[in-house]
């Protein structure tokens, strides 16, 4: 043992007391999930309950991640290595040798020698060589993964919740597709020349006539116009036209249907998965003095978000383009047709995953950036510039707040843009549908019973029975004359 005092030299109550906030502080964590879950249930919300599931197992997989570095540390600072590559690749300039520091540690003398002090071996030192990392590196490499995956949970959930706040405008929107004004306005009996409807004012101009210029128009009109009430209005009509009714006269909440979708995205985005951990484990390997890799770690989020939100202005202007090359004159609300061959790769999916990375690299910046102060101080080695401490937060904060507040709503609206819808979240739609439907042939069945008397088998049998009396009194004075 490095020194210490072990449990056999510690008092009861000591132990006891730290059992117990321990335990106390997990079962209530416990109660906290299990709570969070029957109140999801009793508001209908499936797809966040799968989020909550995947939460859960991911909090497992770092217990047992805690499990096996804690089982493992001894085994791991008994692994040695040579001094010459052990000074390799290292994040920080060297002061002394790890030679110097070890032989140093070991054999100074006490300062007070009335206090025995415990003998302090290294397995390593007494071969000549090195750890291959210390316990107490393997301690704070723990916190680290802790840290991260808390930063990363927290970074989801916050994009999400901003995202949905965002949002709520669209419920005023697909309220007022229900009001006769929006029905008149877009009266399929209406025809309008294509370019001249809002949507292709807004997307079909002189701008837009090569792929340069739409690209640079669409970076910037992310920033200032990323979502007009026209965008959601003509993607609503293309939506329901395409997979319910051709003339999209349909009862169909939209936005209720885009919620349910992002709640299905949800379960993706708060999860880290194998190929995330892999970058985990690249990012700590080039993080060598010299290179700046966290400079760039919190450069690259911000590019991939641009070029993400970019890439769907231009998806909703190439889909007005096409709609004003095909038809010249528009009946109604103009008509788009949702296409996967709009998306990069052909496949919509793929922009959630690029959303994900986004995230997760966003928020291992700011948990290094956590783990590093509490650990070494901001003034530590990984910190030489105070300007690019500045730097790298300013640049997080950025990039969350246009994830949340332009990224996000553009994904939520244009990724339904594609040739296939999810079908797990229409069943919520589909039900209501069939609800309504069923509603009103009741309804007409309860109308039309009021004029057509119904026929009971009281009433059969009289009536009957006078009707066939009269016909044999006929019969009779036929008979006689």
């Amino acid at each position: 043992m490095a020194g210490g005092t072990t449990l056999e030299n510690t008092p009861t109550w000591a132990v006891a007391v730290v059992s117990f906030c321990f335990i106390s502080i997990s079962l209530g964590l416990e109660r906290l999930i299990h709570l969070l879950t029957a109140w999801l249930k009793k508001l209908g919300k499936k797809a966040l309950i799968k989020a909550l599931e995947k939460l859960k197992s991911e909090m497992m997989l770092l217990g047992f991640i805690s499990l096996l570095l804690a089982a493992t540390q001894g085994p791991i600072s008994k692994i040695c290595i040579s001094h010459k590559v052990a000074e390799t690749m290292l994040p920080c300039r060297k002061i002394t040798s790890i030679t110097e520091t070890l032989l140093a540690d070991s054999s100074s003398p006490a300062e007070d020698s009335a206090i025995p002090q415990p003998a302090i071996y290294d397995y390593c030192l007494s071969k000549g060589k090195v750890s291959l990392i210390s316990q107490e590196g393997i301690g704070q490499l723990h916190i680290f993964i802790f840290v991260l995956a808390a930063m990363h949970v927290l970074y989801s959930v916050l994009a999400m919740a901003l995202g949905n706040a965002k949002m709520r405008v669209w419920k005023v929107w697909e309220k007022e597709t229900q009001t006769i004004e929006y029905q008149v306005h877009n009266d399929p009996n209406r025809f309008r020349y294509t370019r001249e409807t809002s949507f292709g004012r807004r997307h079909v101009n002189s701008s837009t006539g090569t792929p340069f210029l739409l690209w640079t128009k669409c970076f910037f009109r992310q920033f200032f116009s990323s979502l007009a009430k026209v965008d959601y209005m003509t993607l609503r009509h293309g939506f329901i036209a395409t997979h319910f009714s051709p003339s999209g006269n349909v009862k169909f909440d939209f936005q209720k249907y885009i919620e349910q979708s992002l709640e299905e995205d949800f379960k993706v985005v708060v999860g880290i998965s194998p190929p995330l951990w892999f970058i985990v484990v690249i990012f700590l390997l080039v993080n060598v003095r010299g290179m700046h890799i966290y400079l760039w770690i919190s450069v690259l989020p911000l590019i991939l978000i641009l070029a993400l939100g970019t890439k769907l202005e231009v998806i909703v202007a190439k889909m007005a383009i096409k709609l004003g090359t095909e038809n010249a004159i528009t009946r109604g609300t103009p008509l788009v047709h949702p296409n996967d061959e709009l998306f990069w790769f052909g496949h919509p999916g793929f922009l959630l995953h690029f959303l994900h990375l986004t995230l997760f690299m966003n928020a291992y910046e700011i948990a290094f950036f956590l783990w590093i102060t509490y650990e070494f101080g901001l003034r530590s080695c990984y910190h030489d510039k105070i300007e690019l401490i500045i730097l790298r937060i300013v640049l997080a904060v950025t990039v969350q707040v246009l994830c949340s507040y332009i990224t996000l709503p553009l994904y939520a609206l244009v990724t339904q843009m594609g040739s296939h819808y999810k079908k797990t979240a229409l069943e919520e739609q589909t039900a209501k549908l069939l609800k309504a439907w069923h509603e009103d042939v009741r309804k007409k069945q309860r109308q039309k019973l009021p004029q057509d008397k119904p026929i009971s088998p009281r009433n059969v049998g009289p009536s009957r029975s006078k009707a066939g009396q009269k016909t044999d009194q006929a019969d009779a004075q036929a008979q006689v004359s």
